[in-house]
């Protein structure tokens, strides 16, 4: 098949490899209909993480199965699924308390910006649309793989409720998820911390109440303003900054629960000030089938559109475009089509 490769940062290819195949019976393969570049994928993109050259890459996608193991049951070749990001048997003690992403049999989607993609725990992870979605539904069937589901997770970690303050820290589009997350769970004001127009309108769409462009010390203090100096009931913190990180401590009021999926890099935890203040940290990596069934119906019911943070789609061979795009913030996110 041909697939997304990775060989260096800032080298992106869209080049033969080899086709996944089932190894264990627990495994699916999907045909991808269509894929995306998250922005965790810009780390190794831009040389934060380390890359293994030639290495498939990408980690969200929908599409339709291809082929089952001999233990698969709950999906049948045919089938159009919604692939989490982070496969589970949702079936492990991990998976019950409702940390999927912590499963004992954790498996990842290794070449979501490819052709197939093998699921190592079918049963667990895969939900199946009820036939075949229109297209139209597409982008945000794909949104719910990570993006929307990881937004909501930093909702549920921070505790939104109902009638709650609730400031988003960063303008991705798992930021914009988090103000649709917030704005679903009834918060009275989301205050979306944003410095670029396309993305402030996606997030007044999503429900923002206010936009707060500055950053840093200024934004914190326009945060200050808006709250009367009392601060946020909830923080979202959706970019995995040390700067991001303090803002979001800074801003939150004592009490409070700052809901983290920025997947940290450089980060220090102000530890003294979440003692003086009470507030804490929870979140992380996303359990993505927690989620599924909920999202997936506020999806198909018209609730919810977080397809909207896709503004720009390529076919996949131009992936290395959509790389650039995301790189220097031409696009939020970029949809990729076989």
């Amino acid at each position: 098949m041909r697939a997304t490769t990775i060989h260096a940062p800032g080298d992106i290819r869209f080049e033969d490899v080899a086709d996944p195949r089932i190894e264990k019976p627990t495994d699916a393969i999907v045909k991808v209909v269509a894929g995306c570049i998250c922005g965790s994928d810009l780390w190794p993109y831009r040389g934060e993480n380390d890359v293994t050259a030639g290495a498939t890459i990408g980690h969200e996608c929908v599409g339709v199965v291809e082929e089952v193991g001999s233990e698969v049951s709950a999906t049948r070749v045919g089938d159009f699924v919604i692939v989490p990001f982070c496969h589970s048997d949702n079936t492990c003690a991990h998976c019950r308390a409702g940390v999927q992403s912590a499963c004992v049999n954790l498996g990842m989607t290794q070449s979501g910006q490819g052709e197939y993609a093998r699921v190592t725990q079918a049963d667990g992870s895969l939900v199946a649309t009820d036939g075949m979605p229109d297209d139209h539904l597409v982008p945000s069937l794909l949104a719910l793989t990570d993006v929307m589901a990881t937004g909501w997770h930093a909702a549920v970690a921070a505790g939104v409720q109902p009638g709650h303050t609730v400031v988003v820290v960063g303008d991705g589009a798992v930021g914009l998820s988090g103000v649709l997350a917030a704005s679903q769970m009834g918060a009275e004001r989301v205050i979306a911390m944003s410095r670029h127009e396309p993305r402030q309108e996606i997030a007044r769409a999503f429900g923002a109440t206010d936009v707060v462009a500055e950053r840093g010390k200024e934004g914190e203090a326009r945060i200050a303003d808006l709250t009367d100096g009392v601060g946020a009931d909830a923080v979202l913190e959706c970019v995995g900054t040390d700067g991001a990180m303090r803002t979001a401590f800074t801003v939150a009021r004592p009490g409070s629960t700052v809901g983290f999926v920025g997947v940290p890099h450089g980060v220090e935890l102000p530890v003294r000030r979440m003692f003086q203040k009470n507030v804490g940290l929870a979140g992380g990596m996303a359990p993505v089938r927690r989620y599924l069934p909920d999202l997936l119906d506020r999806v198909l019911s018209g609730a919810i559109d977080p397809g909207r943070v896709f503004d720009l789609t390529l076919p996949m061979a131009e992936s290395a475009e959509g790389y650039r795009a995301m790189d220097e913030r031409r696009a939020i996110k970029v949809l990729l089509r076989p």
